[in-house]
């Protein structure tokens, strides 16, 4: 099945929650093959996993990304997105809007693969050029 979807980490990681948000989890099945993770959501989960002590909770979030992980395809950061990230972050930081070094990064990784960037943040992407979003939260 063709991509489609960048899933930022606030969207993968709405299953594990305590008590999810239904629709963003009967979206994520129902797109579930046509959605890929960026390495730098990889690592935020990672990350955020390994900040937790040590618990139940910590286990089921590592046993969980480790699953994600399996199924979806993680894409890298490439030359054409180091590209695109530097000269929009260029052009952003010239009309006074400097975006996150990360959220520059996981943009750019949706951009260059041409994939809508299924985000509950929106508006910490709102202003990079031409980047299609999407927020399962609110739809």
């Amino acid at each position: 099945m063709k991509l489609i979807y960048l899933l930022d980490t606030n969207t993968i990681s709405e299953p594990i929650k305590k008590i999810p948000n239904e629709q963003v989890l009967e979206k994520i099945a129902h797109h579930y093959l046509s959605c890929a993770l960026s390495a730098f959501t990889v690592f935020e989960l990672i990350k955020g996993a390994y900040q937790m002590p040590e618990s139940k909770k910590r286990l089921t979030v590592l046993r969980y990304t480790e699953k994600t992980f399996s199924e979806l395809p993680i894409l890298p950061y490439t030359q054409d997105a180091a590209d695109w990230h530097g000269q929009e972050t260029a052009r952003l930081q010239s009309i006074g809007k400097s975006p996150p070094f990360l959220d520059a990064q996981i943009a750019a990784v949706a951009k260059t693969n041409n994939l809508i960037l299924v985000t509950r943040n929106t508006d910490d992407f709102k202003n990079f050029s031409d980047l299609q979003l999407e927020n399962w939260f609110m739809e």
